[in-house]
């Protein structure tokens, strides 16, 4: 139950900030916003008017919308109308969602990494614990051979009555690059549980250095200490950066392999997945839940950018061909549009959720 209402409580926050951005720009713009409603009706109840606009709460607890003069479908026209502002008003109007999830994926990584979340650090303060992870394994190298994975954590690593005391990965490297040939014994963990491994450091393990013996881990230090919030704002720019590059390059990568023939859905996750990535998450601390509402955010940014009907990106799409050819789209084409990009949207929601309950199955 606790996770049902994290998974609302995660989609909620991000729709209504999205909306939330598109409700900021229309005032700025003085392009009238006739209702900001919680949720989807039915209206459960109106929390009052100011400003010209209604604030509602809905029944289905899933989002938000803001319902603007003269938008989508509508053909009123007049004063403040969204339709007869200009198309740069309406395209900043549009982008301002995703500039909110962006804007809200930055302030969720801020306060993850202010809780405590396990962040990559060069080398540790004073008091400070680390752990030392296996961030890469090379194929084919001692480590594949012996099982070991990425995200394995190293506790332990002996040569016949010499221990290594201090893990880092400077440590560890030269531990290993001075015992080529022989015998040493790591511990690692996985799960909770420890696992010791014979390993022989050989040559050639890694192409670049041919002649250093390796045992074919990268490894980094991963500190899950709390950061002061100018540090942790500063972190989070770089977190919320990269977060875009990874969904935009996994989006792409999707793509191009649908357009050649290979597209799969397998990796997508739909609301049914979702609560098991927030359980998870939820297992490890609040802090893990803020930043995994923080990649979600980041998710909804990027889709929403997508150039399908119905989405912000879509609807950007026709303002361009607009100002191109310099007349509005007619208005029933834009109706049919839209319908077409909610079917698309639809089934595609319909076959992800379908490959979460499958998952769950299996």
């Amino acid at each position: 139950m606790i996770t049902v209402l994290l998974v609302i409580g995660i989609l909620v926050l991000l729709i209504v900030g999205h909306e939330l951005g598109h409700f900021i720009a229309a005032k700025i713009f003085k392009v009238r916003v006739e209702e900001f409603g919680v949720g989807y009706p039915p209206r459960a109840f109106i929390f009052g008017k100011f400003g010209g606009t209604e604030y509602t709460l809905n029944w289905l607890p899933f989002g938000g919308f803001v319902r603007l003069f003269g938008d989508d479908g509508d053909v009123r026209h007049g004063p403040g109308g969204f339709t007869d502002a200009r198309r740069s008003v309406q395209a900043v109007i549009l982008v301002a969602g995703v500039f909110a999830n962006a804007v809200l994926a930055w302030g969720l990584f801020a306060g993850a990494l202010a809780i405590g979340v396990p962040r990559v650090v060069d080398s540790t303060q004073e008091g400070e614990k680390a752990q030392l992870i296996v961030a890469d394994v090379v194929p084919g190298s001692p480590a594949d051979a012996a099982g070991m994975m990425v995200g394995d954590e190293i506790v332990g690593l002996t040569y016949e009555s010499n221990s290594l005391e201090e893990f880092t990965p400077e440590s560890v490297l030269d531990f290993v690059r001075t015992r080529g040939g022989k015998e040493i014994l790591l511990s690692y963990m996985r799960a909770g549980t420890t696992t010791e491994v014979i390993l022989r450091p050989a040559h050639a393990v890694i192409a670049e250095e041919a002649g250093r013996p390796a045992v074919g881990v990268a490894l980094v230090l991963v500190s899950t200490s709390p950061l002061g919030w100018k540090d942790a704002v500063k972190e989070s720019f770089y977190r919320t950066t990269g977060a875009f590059k990874a969904v935009g390059t996994g989006l792409w990568a999707m793509l191009n392999k649908a357009f050649q023939g290979d597209g799969s859905l397998s990796d997508v996750v739909g609301p049914v997945g979702l609560a098991g990535i927030v359980s998870e998450a939820a297992s490890h601390g609040f802090g893990n839940v803020m930043a995994l509402a923080a990649f979600i955010s980041v998710n909804l940014a990027v889709i929403n950018l997508i150039p399908i009907p119905a989405l912000d990106g879509g609807r950007l799409l026709l303002l361009g061909v607009e100002a191109a050819v310099r007349r509005n789209v007619p208005r029933l084409a834009v109706q049919l549009l839209n319908l077409l990009g909610f079917v698309l949207i639809a089934l595609l929601m319909f076959a992800v959720t379908y490959n979460d309950i499958a998952r769950l199955l299996v």
